[in-house]
């Protein structure tokens, strides 16, 4: 199976997630979550903060991340890992290939025309945003 992750950053105030513009298809000048594809068998933690690194500048002493959730899509015989996590102080991103933005947390997640991944984007986020708060 075909596994790859997407990780949920969020700055310490709980007020902005971060995403990037990508800059190639699929998905091409869409907003979507930092992430990609898990490289080493049975490692998704660790694979999510080196994709976190790489993409961001985002290191493992800058924030916690938490495994959330799974989407698997059976067909395509794919898996994606879904991560987030709060960042303790704030840090200077370095972007890798697509521009990195903070967008505000009660922007609509579900847009299709502005976010990528069918919906996707929206249903994780919410979902997390409930279990922020139960906690």
């Amino acid at each position: 199976m075909k596994r790859m992750n997407v990780i949920v950053i969020f700055d310490k105030n709980l007020e902005n997630t971060l995403m990037c513009k990508r800059t190639k298809e699929p998905y091409m000048g869409m907003y979507n979550l930092v992430g990609g594809k898990i490289e080493k068998e049975n490692d998704g933690l660790n694979e999510a903060y080196r994709e976190l690194e790489e993409e961001t500048n985002i290191k493992k002493e800058d924030i916690e991340l938490e495994y959330f959730m799974n989407l698997t899509y059976v067909k395509w015989n794919k898996e994606i890992e879904a991560y987030y996590g709060i960042l303790k102080h704030e840090v200077e991103l370095i972007e890798e290939v697509n521009k990195l933005e903070w967008i505000s947390i009660n922007d609509n997640f579900f847009d299709m025309t502005k976010y990528a991944g069918e919906g996707n984007i929206g249903h994780i986020i919410e979902e997390i945003k409930i279990a922020i708060k139960s906690n």
